[in-house]
């Protein structure tokens, strides 16, 4: 069976690699590089910009450990960091790009759009980028991000959804005066309550400015920095702003119109829950498809449609077990349903928060903040959902998302082994809490 996919990002590069191994003739047609957007300038750069900066913060709480140096001071060469965030991003795409191609995948560089129903047409073509109001100088999207030649002075970050709180963090971190423009009434918005809450406190601690309830009408340039002006009137100056409001689906120019398939209002293309779009044999995972912006969420829709269009038994995508992370410090993991999204379904839950403050490793590592929440059943005890706030909380996070798509109940993720001491013994015995109830 022959097979072509367009887009090279997680969606494209795990679907080609599924369907190369159930012995597809696969073609993947890519513009930008393997791995896409999320490895070349969203989730590989920010994510090892803010891996870079945790080391101030272990600078910071090296003397509450007895540990002191003669040359407390430290030298931040911004180019050298940056040059670093992108050669690992390229190496990373070449990584994927040889490892799809070693499967048995033809790689076509240029931009496809589909000719018709079963055709796809290759050209050099520009990439398609959604406008936003940037000069790559002083406003930045976070791709120019990377151009800085020196930490900003006092940044204006825009937008306090993941990528925004992710870049407000990391230059808070490397000394800039950050203020944070968030349009909701808190930063966050679609993450647990009291997680933000526990991110937000850390924030302030940092000496970081939240502007709450301040949406940004605009950005301009001045003689000596930007100014953004909110929709209330305020005006908010810097010396550089960073525009992170989101994403928009990269659906035009594909040719889905010529081949039948339903677009939608925003560009997003509906599918069902084995990723097929209203055209049968053509399907759709990732951004375009308009629903949860994330790697593994795009990965798993690629993988979900080549077992299906090659007649592999499979389980439609549940969007009720993804696992997902904010990365900044600490770190906010989550994995299947919320809290919040639990009281929306009227759905009869037990939810628990334990803090780390108890936590022997906890205390060994200086960890004052985070906790552990776990959400269950009311009359079964299966874990529905959890949240963790901690460092490196994407690792710990596993766990409950193994147990969430597994149906565990929280009795048998109380009576498995854990460590002591370790920040996962919290999970251990938030579980075995859950279960006394």
């Amino acid at each position: 069976m022959r097979i072509a996919i367009i887009g090279g990002g997680p969606g494209g590069y795990e679907a080609a690699l599924v369907a190369a191994e159930l012995g597809a003739e696969v073609t993947v047609v890519d513009r930008s590089g393997l791995g896409g957007a999320c490895v070349l300038w969203d989730c590989v750069p920010s994510k090892t910009l803010c891996s870079t900066v945790e080391v101030v913060t272990w600078m910071e709480q090296a003397p509450s450990l007895g540990l002191t140096t003669e040359q407390p001071a430290l030298h931040i060469d911004l180019p050298t960091v940056f040059q670093r965030i992108v050669w690992l991003a390229n190496a990373q795409s070449q990584d994927v790009e040889k490892k799809v191609a070693q499967a048995g995948v033809k790689i076509v560089h240029g931009t496809g759009r589909l000719d018709g129903p079963h055709e796809i047409a290759v050209d050099n073509g520009e990439r398609i980028e959604a406008d936003a109001p940037t000069d790559g100088k002083r406003i930045l999207d976070a791709r120019q991000v990377y151009d800085l030649k020196s930490v900003p002075e006092r940044l204006i970050v825009i937008g306090s959804g993941a990528t925004g709180a992710e870049f407000a963090h990391a230059f808070n971190r490397l000394g800039s005066a950050v203020t944070l423009v968030c349009s909701r009434d808190r930063v966050l918005p679609g993450e647990d309550a009291d997680a933000a809450r526990v991110l937000e406190e850390v924030f302030e601690r940092r000496d970081m400015t939240i502007m709450k309830q301040a949406r940004a009408a605009s950005a301009r340039v001045t003689s000596d920095g930007v100014e953004v002006e909110l929709v209330d009137g305020r005006v908010v100056e810097g010396t550089h702003a960073l525009v992170t409001v989101g994403q928009v689906p990269n659906s035009a120019d594909l040719g889905l119109e010529n081949a039948g398939v339903t677009i939608g209002s925003w560009g997003e293309v509906p599918i069902d829950g084995v990723s097929r779009t209203n055209v049968p044999h053509i399907y759709a995972a990732g951004d375009v498809t308009g629903g949860m912006m994330l790697a593994s969420v795009a990965a798993m829709q690629g993988r979900i449609a080549m077992w299906h269009a090659l007649g592999q038994a499979v389980a439609p995508f549940n969007r009720d077990e993804v696992a997902a992370t904010v990365f900044t410090d600490p770190e906010i993991a989550t994995a299947g349903i919320s809290e919040a999204a639990a009281h929306e379904r009227s759905l009869s839950v037990e939810v628990l928060t334990l803090p780390f403050a108890t936590n022997a490793r906890a205390k060994m590592v200086a960890l004052e903040d985070g906790f552990v929440k776990i959400i269950a059943a009311s009359r079964t005890g299966r874990v529905l959902g959890g949240t963790i706030v901690a460092p490196h909380a994407s690792d710990l996070i596993l766990p409950l998302s193994v147990a969430v798509h597994a149906g565990l109940s929280v009795s048998q993720l109380a009576q498995a082994f854990s460590i002591y001491p370790s920040l996962g013994g919290s999970i251990q015995e938030a579980a075995r809490r859950l279960m006394g109830r």
